[in-house]
This record gives C-alpha cells, sequence and structure tokens, in this order.
C-alpha cells in the first residue's frame, strides 16, 4: 500500500539545537518561548521573540517549517502572558502553534483566523468526538495523539477524523494521561500543565551515601542508586520504591520510547508526522537523533531496511533501554 512521506517534528531547546536539528534532516522544528507558556520552562532553554524571528528565518531559507508550543494552561484570571505568546508568534510568521487549553484556542482563532492551530498532547484528546469537537469549534488542523493508543487504534480513529495526526517517535515516556499529571506538583508546588516544568531542577539534589548516589526532589528520596549504576534525572512517576519485600520502578522504568522497527505500521495507519521529544537535550542528543530518523523516514519511503539506524538511535535511549511503548500493548 502507498503511503505519504512521513513528515518529521523535532525538538529545539535553543537558537543553536534549532540550526542542528535542520542541519541534520528536520522537516520541522518545534520551539517555546522562555516563559511559562510551554511545558519545559527550564533554565537556560527555549526562545526571545528575536531569537524565534531568526531561527525562522533560518528554517524558512532552507524549506523548513517552525512550530511553536504554548502547550500549558493560562492561569486563571491572568491570560495576558499566553495571549501576548500567540500574538507573537503570529506576527514573526510562525507556521503552527501548538496549543492545549480550550480557552486559548478560542483567543487564537478568533484574533488570528489565519493562524495554523495545532491540538498538544496536553490536551489528551484520544477519540474521534473530541478531536472533531476541536476542528469544527477552533478549526484545528492537526492533532497530537497521547502515547496511549495501539498501532491498530490509531488506524482506526484516522479515517474518522478530518484532521492530521502526529504521533510521538522517539524520546521520554510518561506514564500518565498527557494533561492530567500533577505528581510534581504535589512534591515542587509546579506543575508542567501550570508552570511548564516537571521536576523543576530547584528541587533536585544528589547525595552520596554509603558508597552511592541518592537523587532527592523536594523533600522526598526518588531513588537509590549503587556504585556502578547510573543516576538518572529524579522524577517521582520514574521513581524506585520499595514496597514489602519488593524494591523497584512502581509507576515507570526510566526507558525511552523508540519506534523505529514500526514506522511501516504507523504510516499505514495514516500518521501525518512524528516527533520526536526532547527540547530540554542537548545539541549533541538532538542532532543524532534527528540524523538517525532522518534514514529511517527516508529509509522507509525508498523501501530500504536501515536497521543500524534502529541500533543507533538505542545508544541514545534512557537507559540505553527503549520500548514501543503503547503503540504494542501486549497486555491488553
Amino acid at each position: 500500500m502507498s503511503t505519504a512521506p512521513l513528515e518529521l517534528v523535532c525538538p529545539a531547546g535553543t537558537p543553536a539545537a534549532l540550526r542542528d536539528a535542520i542541519d541534520a534532516g528536520a522537516d520541522v522544528v518545534y520551539v517555546g518561548f522562555r516563559d511559562q507558556t510551554n511545558a519545559r520552562n527550564f533554565p537556560g532553554l527555549n526562545f526571545s521573540r528575536s531569537e524565534l524571528r531568526d531561527g525562522i528565518a533560518y528554517a524558512h531559507e532552507r524549506g523548513r517549517e517552525v512550530f511553536l508550543a504554548v502547550n500549558t494552561y493560562a492561569a486563571a484570571g491572568d491570560p495576558a502572558p499566553w495571549h501576548h505568546a500567540i500574538d507573537d508568534a503570529a506576527r514573526l510568521g510562525i507556521d503552527a502553534v501548538i496549543v492545549a487549553d480550550i480557552g486559548l484556542l478560542d483567543y487564537a482563532s478568533k484574533r488570528h483566523p489565519g493562524l495554523r492551530l495545532h491540538l498538544s498532547v496536553q490536551a489528551a484528546a484520544s477519540h474521534a468526538d473530541a478531536i472533531r469537537f476541536y476542528h469544527e469549534a477552533f478549526g484545528v488542523r492537526r492533532v497530537v495523539l497521547p502515547r496511549v493508543l495501539t498501532v491498530a487504534e490509531i488506524a482506526k480513529l484516522t479515517p474518522r477524523i478530518p484532521v492530521e495526526t502526529e504521533v510521538f517517535a522517539f524520546g521520554g515516556m510518561c506514564p500518565m494521561a498527557e494533561g492530567r499529571c500533577s505528581l510534581s506538583s504535589y512534591v515542587t508546588g509546579q506543575s508542567p500543565n501550570r508552570q511548564g516544568v516537571c521536576s523543576p531542577a530547584s528541587h533536585v539534589r544528589y547525595e552520596q551515601r554509603d558508597g552511592g548516589m541518592v537523587s532527592r526532589l523536594g523533600g522526598s528520596t526518588i531513588n537509590i542508586f549503587g556504585a556502578e549504576e547510573k543516576a538518572g534525572y529524579p522524577t517521582l512517576c520514574k521513581g524506585r520504591f520499595k514496597v514489602g519485600d519488593f524494591a523497584g520502578y512502581l509507576f515507570e522504568e526510566p526507558t525511552s520510547l523508540s519506534t523505529g522497527e514500526i514506522l511501516q505500521d504507523l504510516a499505514a495507519a495514516g500518521v501525518k508526522a512524528l516527533k520526536i521529544e526532547g527540547r530540554q537535550r542537548g545539541r549533541a542528543y538532538v542532532s543524532e537523533a534527528v540524523r538517525h530518523f532522518r534514514r529511517l523516514v527516508d529509509g522507509l519511503a525508498d523501501g530500504r531496511p536501515t536497521p543500524d539506524a534502529v541500533t543507533a538511535l538505542r545508544r541514545l535511549a534512557e537507559g540505553q533501554q527503549d520500548t514501543s511503548g503503547a503503540y504494542r500493548k501486549a497486555w491488553r
């Protein structure tokens, strides 16, 4: 069966990473402003208005596109920062804005009717009725699907919706329904859905203890690593806890989602675009991940298998472990 080429949507947390992603073969780079309007609001990351203007120019000169994530939920009574982000994105000539908040979608569709709107994964829209609503009410043209659907479910969904589908292809896993996670706020007072930070660095501590490493978030111990173990970043959903005689990862093991081996299945299911996660990652990671996925996507289009690219991506995975996640739900 003939399928359209998959679009490669790639992360950039800095202007340098944007250029690297474009040079490595990204069709699209997605970014955020340097404030609480995006869900990767970490120190040292993201873009000023002038940096975004320059980044858009760099991409457009090379026939590529830039999307802006305005994907947190506006503060009650103070939507101005989110409105300004949408206004400035439209003024700068952004190719699409990725939005979750229904009020912001309403604002963007009325204030900037020509602005292309994509529904963020943070909206957690996973069935046809919800997606059709966003399209009919606000003109949304693409949905980023939550990481809870199997390939078979995506194949059933895509013919029933009037918008493009984008799915996560590589990077960090989230065991919670996107847009619904409050774990970080219980411990730090800051949430990825409101302030754009999950387990903010200001609350992270590492302590040496008995020849090993203890990772802490706020006042909570998240993990205790042996001397030979790599100490991962402490997030509550990837903590290792002891319950009775059992010690292990109760929610999610440190591992990365990778779809390198199922791209043909995703394309056949009607997926339009593949999203690589990782705006908080460094330039080298972004460049390598994009380069290997470029080879996979081009190999799929040309009918050339590229198993070495899958192997190379595994080396970039968290803990050098990868999974197909919900796409191949074996537990159902």
